[in-house]
């Protein structure tokens, strides 16, 4: 198994990046996050996952191990083949993918194109289980938001407010666990529309 790659990047694609290692250019599938780290670079490394089926030899490269360990966890997951995981990944940053988990958010799933609402739910209920090895990944004080929000707090009713308004479960995480915890309700709400508003959370 080829664990990774280093050497010149000679050409990318939207969802391809080529390494060329000892003269050899190796293609490997990949995301729009990683194509967008590597371009610009003249060398790299990318940590690989070769797929060897009867039909076809496909090599995939991950700018980071957290994306390459996201890649296979999503494809653990029935439904769920190398497809559909380049582009949850793509349009979610590892940290994203186990917040969104972690809180029950299909909605940050089925947002992805060719992602429907039963897979979107199928990886939610498959890999509940197996998040907990990517604390150190996700956003912590986020997830720390989810979990406050099961107990009924300040915390959780802010949370509750910002998903009525139609925001999804993990981005109202996200934005009320940048706020203070001993503020009032209404203003952790404030806080996080304006935070949600500017993008920056």
């Amino acid at each position: 198994m080829i664990y990774s790659l280093t050497g010149r990047v000679i050409h990318t694609e939207p969802d391809m990046c080529v390494i060329e290692c000892a003269g050899v250019g190796y293609a490997c599938k990949t995301t729009l996050s990683t194509v967008s780290s590597v371009s610009g670079l003249d060398t790299c490394t990318l940590y690989t996952y070769m797929s060897v089926r009867e039909d076809a030899i496909d090599l995939f490269g991950f700018y980071t191990k957290d994306e390459l360990d996201c890649f296979k966890l999503l494809t653990s997951v029935s439904g769920v083949g190398a497809k559909y995981a380049l582009a949850i990944l793509s349009g979610l940053t590892p940290s994203a993918v186990a917040l969104a988990i972690a809180s029950d958010d299909t909605k940050a799933f089925s947002k992805i194109k060719g992602i429907g609402a039963k897979i979107a739910q199928r990886i939610v209920m498959e890999l509940k289980d197996k998040i907990s090895g990517y604390a150190q990944s996700a956003d912590n004080s986020a997830l720390d938001a989810v979990s406050a929000a099961v107990g009924g707090s300040a915390t959780s009713e802010a949370i509750m407010a910002l998903v009525a308004l139609g925001y999804s479960q993990s981005e109202a995480a996200s934005a009320v666990a940048k706020c203070p915890g001993d503020i009032a309700v209404d203003e952790i709400i404030k806080r996080s529309l304006r935070l949600l508003a500017s993008g920056k959370f």
